[in-house]
């Protein structure tokens, strides 16, 4: 993949990656003010502005650097954790599940909305490359943030939905581990064991969702 490749692919991904981001990290701050918790709404996240989103290394410095030393064939970064303090909410344990899930449940539906705008430009008979790589794009980045972060380890929201769900003792054993939860993540990432044990199979259940979902609209329209 040469420079031009390089730069296409992440204008084509910019604006996907960028909603995907924002929208997940607002779900968790709203769902959290209404179960009881406003610290992410008086902090001004709850908001789809990415400026209160965004970290400097982690969402632009990262991502860019990945893209380039790897020619795009892997790329990964993060936001800016929206705070929640869970022993503010009504019931700590049920609503931790709650708040935990929003994001990943708002990454879904965006997966949703990108596809049915992807059968509409179809419908309208737009064939512009740009775009209809766009919508593509936005489908699957919000499946690979749904899958990644529902991965079951602290701090992933996927660990946060399991100590919720889990007996009191086994969920603080697992809640300890949140402090080195981001190394195991990034050493499993790099050695490439998520994909085939957690990523693989879980992408392609939720491709097959989004295709059920839209296959009416798809039907209608192309």
């Amino acid at each position: 993949m040469n420079l031009a490749d390089i730069i296409q692919t992440i204008a084509v991904y910019a604006l996907p990656v960028l909603f995907a981001i924002t929208a997940h990290e607002a779900a968790h701050g709203l769902v959290a003010q209404k179960l009881g918790d406003n610290t992410a709404a008086m902090l001004g996240r709850v908001t789809f502005n990415p400026v209160k989103h965004i970290d400097p290394i982690g969402t632009i410095a990262i991502p860019l650097a990945l893209a380039f030393v790897t020619q795009g064939a892997f790329l990964f970064g993060y936001a800016k954790p929206v705070p929640v303090r869970f022993d503010r909410l009504k019931n700590p344990r049920r609503d931790m599940v709650w708040v935990a899930l929003a994001g990943p449940l708002c990454n879904l539906a965006q997966a949703l909305i990108w596809g049915a705008l992807l059968y509409l430009l179809a419908g309208m008979g737009v064939r512009e490359p740009f775009f209809i790589d766009m919508c593509r794009g936005g489908v699957t980045v919000n499946i690979v943030m749904f899958a990644f972060n529902l991965f079951p380890l602290p701090p992933l929201d996927g660990g946060r939905v399991l100590v919720g769900l889990l007996p009191p003792r086994p969920a603080m054993a697992l809640a300890r581990v949140e402090r080195y939860g981001f190394f195991i993540v990034m050493l499993l990432v790099v050695s490439k064991v998520i994909m085939p044990i957690w990523m693989g199979p879980l992408m392609r259940l939720s491709f097959a969702f989004v295709n059920i979902i839209l296959s009416p609209l798809r039907a209608l329209l192309t």
